[in-house]
Parts: C-alpha cells; sequence; structure tokens
C-alpha cells in the first residue's frame, strides 16, 4: 500500500494556441496611408482647379510641359542648320495670344497710353533670351553657333551679341566680308526678333589690331551696316532700325575680356517705353 500511495499521476497541460487573434502586423498602416495621401492630392488638386485661373493652369502645365521650342531643326531642308526654319511654330506668338485678344505677332501689349507694358516687355525679352541661349541637343552645328551668342539686359532695352572666338572670327580679318557662321547667325537673329515690333540699334565693335592697319570706326560701322543689310534680307522692316553706329575699341565688354570677344556686333531690341520714362 505504501509503495502504491508514492505514484502519482502524471497531468499533461496542453496550452492551446489560438492563431488570428492578436496582432495583425502593420500591413494595413501602409495600405491607409497610401489611401490618406492619395485623398489628399485628389482634393488638393479640385481646390487648385476652383482657386486659379486658366491662365494660371496653363503656366503650372507649361512649367512640366514647355511650349516654348529651342532651336528645332527638322532635316531635309535647305535653310539655316539644314531646316526649313529655326522653329517649327511660334512661341511669342502663343503667349501673347494669352494676354490680349489684340495681341498677335509683332506686337507688344500696349499700356492706355499706346506705350509697351514694361513687365510684358521683360517677359518677352526672357523668353526671347531662351530661344537664343538654349541647347537643343539635336544639331551640333546649332549648338556651335550659340556658343558665338550672349544676352543681356540693360535699361535700353535687350542687347544681342554675336562675337569671335578663337580660331573662329564672325568675319575675315580686317574685313566687312561674313563668315558663314556670321550669315547664318544673322538670319537665326532676324527670325528672333521678327516675332515682336521693337525698334532695334545696331553697333559694331573691334579693336585696332583687328582693322589691320583699317580706321578701327570705319571698320566696326562698315560691319554693323552689313548685320543691317542681312537682318532687312531676312524680312525686318527697315523702318524698325532707329541707329547704325562704329564703336572702335572704345567700349569693350569689360576690361578682362580677350580681344575675340570684343569683336562683335550688337544688335539692341529697344524698349518702347524708354522715351516716355526719360520724359517723366
Amino acid at each position: 500500500m505504501t509503495g502504491s500511495n508514492d505514484t502519482r499521476p502524471i497531468i499533461i497541460k496542453r496550452k492551446k494556441i489560438v492563431k488570428g487573434g492578436g496582432h495583425h502586423g502593420g500591413a494595413w498602416k501602409v495600405a491607409y496611408a497610401d489611401f490618406v495621401t492619395a485623398m489628399m492630392a485628389f482634393f488638393l488638386l479640385m481646390w487648385l482647379l476652383n482657386a486659379t485661373t486658366e491662365k494660371q493652369r496653363k503656366g503650372l502645365a507649361d512649367y512640366f510641359n514647355p511650349t516654348i521650342p529651342v532651336f528645332r531643326v527638322s532635316g531635309g531642308g535647305e535653310d539655316v542648320f539644314n531646316g526649313n526654319s529655326i522653329f517649327t511654330n511660334n512661341p511669342l506668338q502663343e503667349a501673347a495670344s494669352d494676354t490680349s485678344d489684340e495681341i498677335g505677332p509683332g506686337k507688344l501689349p500696349p499700356d492706355s497710353d499706346g506705350s509697351a507694358n514694361p513687365d510684358e516687355t521683360g517677359r518677352i525679352f526672357a523668353e526671347i533670351e531662351n530661344l537664343l541661349k538654349g541647347d537643343s541637343g539635336e544639331s551640333t552645328v546649332a549648338d556651335e553657333l550659340l556658343q558665338h551668342v550672349a544676352t543681356r539686359v540693360t535699361d535700353e532695352g535687350l542687347i544681342i551679341e554675336l562675337f569671335d572666338l578663337e580660331n573662329s572670327p564672325l568675319f575675315e580679318a580686317g574685313s566687312v566680308v561674313p563668315t558663314p557662321k556670321m550669315e547664318a547667325l544673322l538670319q537665326m537673329v532676324a527670325e528672333v526678333i521678327g516675332i515682336v515690333s521693337n525698334e532695334i540699334a545696331i553697333s559694331g565693335n573691334t579693336d585696332s589690331r583687328n582693322a589691320d592697319g583699317r580706321d578701327a570706326f570705319i571698320l566696326s560701322a562698315n560691319r554693323a551696316q552689313l548685320a543691317r543689310q542681312r537682318l532687312l534680307s531676312n524680312g525686318i522692316p527697315d523702318e524698325r532700325i532707329r541707329r547704325v553706329t562704329g564703336n572702335a575699341d572704345r567700349l569693350p565688354v569689360s576690361p578682362e575680356a580677350s580681344i575675340y570677344r570684343n569683336r562683335r556686333i550688337e544688335i539692341t531690341l529697344l524698349r518702347r517705353f524708354s522715351a516716355k520714362n526719360t520724359n517723366n
């Protein structure tokens, strides 16, 4: 009897594991966050559509999908850069049409007194600069020509500089004979400035070394006259030319500029409101 009492029964406890209960992980949080983000973006878009004007919406669209082409070149033609035209469309005409129904190619938005709106003029100057400074990536010829172009905006207007590079002159040494690059550049500039109707000033600049014994003033003035003739032959009306001058070497770009950089033709799109501001 004693031996039987020392033997205790063995009790086995089995824990019941319930699957599917408790913490499920964070995957649902990611899905919920995506849903909330999408809804926020949707309502933000709806608010923007309601709070902006048609012109502002077009500006936003143009920011992500620019409508201003930069030296697009179509092959197979026989004009500048082997294309029918430098541009495939008229960006400034399209931009101007958003401002007034009466504005078209060759017109700047007028103020009430008929003069140009300074803000609108500045915007169009900026667009012209973009056209002249752009790197198309489609034509090595166009990119080489653009190395000869610089633009800057002053109180007088938008200055387009066409200048020599070392081993790449725009005129034959000491003469008024333009190189093929200069012919192409002047045709390009004529197409760009033909979009607007601002008056134009042309100045020639050279140096005594480049004059090669000739009068530097006469040489620079004759080169400016050559530029004027090329602009006229490429469609610029003669009445838009206000002045043509030769500066010899008296107006360098800067004291540090090379002699090649100072050999240049400057074509200035004048601000039509400058005379009004001066009189005031």
